[in-house]
């Protein structure tokens, strides 16, 4: 009863918290480790330092490769300056790979250096290598897919439907008729059907990413020079980069731009030759690990807070946003705390993960290998959307924990707390990033979501994912944070519940509503 009790109290200071304007008092309580951490953090904060060399001088983190290795090292170099306990923590293996240099140029029927990146894990031009550029005809039957095969040796085949224009739509709906805008919309979406039904008149696959996949590996056997793709994000100049679709010849990302030109010009006959140098180094079956740091509790050791983000990327650009404003999240929240809160009643631990990318992998291993911190977890915070400020926070399904959440949030500055939605009860998380490895077991996981800043169109997976996206005021924000809820969570002195909601029918599928469960990360390279 009294817990209840305190839950409703908590409950009316968050709401009146919440509703008060941005002038109302800093502090709603006199919590001198609260005033501590928003010192610590907002007048001896690193944030801005500790970005700027991982993403500028670290740079992107993929899995398997020199960069996520050097930057686990720099981490524990870090944790280890601010008597942090930390470590490497292997859970598997993975296709080692190191990308060096790609430079494609236009030789024919004009000369022009294109915006052009190798993908990940792709192999190299073995040298510099010219060829033809050239596009798929119209199919009418497998047959003919066949025949067109035997003329793709030694060209650069493009496989990716071009864009009728790389301006995005709110430019569109900006400046042009409504008229022009329906056609543009119609011409877009009838394009992109008609590239997708005839690649399947080549009879290799059924659904167009198979279908993409399969002919990417038709043309390698058929000895193409390489495979050229362009994964446009509908923003200005922005390109999603993924992994390769070919194993010996290269697959390389063109700017929707660049890639349209020469679109056009190997359409219309006119004739365009590329030149491809691209130069990449396969390492053999590779260790990786996860990177965790600990400051152990001084009352109740065995029960934990654990700060969650994922640690690899992909690697087009630095790795920024995704999810390198989640690594410093945590890494400035564990200093702050090393700081102010060196002996804290609960165990802390930080994973920064590795494989995320590839399916949770990191952290889905450290849950399966680690039962005891599962079932002693208080709470997970996780981050792991882009550089805004923190503004929802879902109970993913635990009925009892959004109490306790509520009170916290009543102890925070109101200028932190007072955008901060709490989704209540909210519904479990079934893969968007690491915190569902826990929350599948039951175990108290919770993703910080922040504010998007067009996270999906200029920066999630793109090769403008760099440090000059990253809001450094919103970044600091949500360090603090962080910190100030681990130290909550820390001292409270109940355990967080983890009683389920009854789930209902998706609305989705019509079927009935499950939870998710709980697999092992993928542990070795397939």
């Amino acid at each position: 009863m009294a817990t209840r009790a305190r839950a409703v109290v908590w409950s009316i200071l968050v709401t009146l918290l919440l509703a008060a304007p941005i002038g109302a008092q800093q502090f709603p309580t006199d919590n001198p480790v609260l005033r501590a951490i928003w010192e610590e953090g907002t007048k001896r904060g690193q944030t801005w330092s500790l970005a700027q060399t991982l993403m500028d001088s670290i740079g992107p983190r993929l899995t398997g490769t020199p960069g996520q290795e050097a930057a686990a090292d720099w981490v524990i170099r870090k944790y280890t300056e601010w008597g942090i306990d930390a470590r490497n923590e292997t859970y598997g293996t993975w296709r080692g790979w190191r990308r060096g240099i790609t430079h494609v140029d236009l030789m024919e029927p004009r000369v022009r250096s294109l915006e052009a990146m190798m993908l990940a894990w792709s192999p190299g031009s073995d040298g510099m290598k010219m060829g033809e550029a050239i596009v798929p005809p119209e199919f009418g039957s497998a047959a003919d897919f066949e025949v067109w095969l035997t003329t793709v040796a030694g060209k650069f085949v493009l496989l990716s439907a071009p864009q009728p224009t790389c301006r995005p739509n709110d430019n569109w709906e900006e400046y042009a008729t409504r008229t022009s805008f329906a056609l543009l919309q119609e011409e877009r979406e009838n394009a992109e059907q008609a590239w997708t039904d005839n690649l399947a008149r080549s009879g290799l696959a059924d659904n167009p990413r198979a279908v993409a996949r399969a002919i990417a590996a038709a043309v390698e056997d058929a000895d193409a020079a390489g495979v050229i793709t362009s994964r446009w994000s509908n923003g200005w100049g922005v390109q999603k980069i993924f992994g390769a679709s070919t194993n010996r010849i290269p697959t390389i990302d063109v700017s929707c731009e660049d890639y349209g030109l020469v679109y056009r010009l190997a359409e219309r006959g006119q004739g365009p030759v590329l030149r491809v140098h691209a130069e990449a180094e396969f390492t053999g079956e590779v260790p990786v690990a996860n990177t965790i740091g600990l400051i152990r509790g001084s009352e109740l050791p065995d029960e934990y807070v654990l700060l969650s983000a994922h640690f690899d990327s992909w690697d087009g650009g630095s790795g920024a946003t995704d999810n390198g404003t989640g690594t410093i999240t945590m890494l400035e929240a564990m200093r702050i705390l090393s700081e102010v809160y060196p002996r804290p009643k609960r165990t802390i631990i930080v994973g920064h993960w590795n494989g995320e990318e590839q399916g949770l992998n990191g952290s889905r291993s450290f849950a399966a290998d680690h039962p005891e911190v599962v079932e002693g977890l208080q709470v997970l915070l996780n981050q792991d959307n882009g550089t805004g400020r923190v503004v929802s926070i879902s109970m993913q399904g635990l009925t009892g924990a959004g109490a306790y959440f509520a009170g916290w949030l009543a102890q925070i500055p109101t200028e932190m707390s007072e955008r901060i939605n709490l989704n209540i009860p909210g519904s479990p998380g079934g893969g968007g990033s690491d915190y569902a490895s826990f929350i599948c077991a039951g175990a108290p996981a919770f993703s910080l979501r922040a504010l998007g800043w067009e996270y999906g169109t200029y920066t999630w997976h793109t090769n403008r994912d760099t440090f000059d996206k990253v809001v450094i005021d919103d970044l600091r924000n949500n360090a603090i944070l962080t910190a100030m809820l681990v130290y909550l969570a820390s001292e409270e002195p109940d355990r967080l519940p983890r009683d389920r909601r009854v789930l209902g029918i998706n609305p989705r599928s019509g079927r009935q509503a499950t939870w998710p469960t709980c697999r092992d990360g993928a542990r070795s390279f397939r």
